[in-house]
């Protein structure tokens, strides 16, 4: 068993509330969700207007899937035009660690 988890750490463009920002990393979250199966959230930097941490994990039996799966998460993420992106943390870890 693998477990993959990918770290997001994101710029928005120009918002000035938390309402706004919801609007803009929920929609993200949820195609990330509904597109590759993977358990996705906002996870840091709720309190800030400009700036969203998005965590995400996938199981896999094989590292080969896992990976593609991490590749077009990622993949996804950096196309969205309303967010860039400032890094990515990728771990993979297996039921040995």
């Amino acid at each position: 068993m693998y477990v993959g988890t990918l770290s997001f750490d994101l710029l928005l463009g120009d918002v000035h509330s938390l309402k706004e920002k919801r609007s803009l990393v929920r929609p993200i979250v949820a195609e990330l969700q509904r597109k590759y199966a993977v358990s996705a959230a906002e996870t840091g930097n709720q309190d800030l207007h400009r700036r969203a941490e998005v965590g995400l994990a996938v199981v896999s039996g094989d590292t080969v899937h896992l990976t593609d799966v991490l590749d077009r998460c990622e993949r996804l993420v950096a196309a969205r035009p309303e967010v860039e992106l400032l890094s990515v943390r990728r771990r993979v870890h297996t039921d040995e660690d």
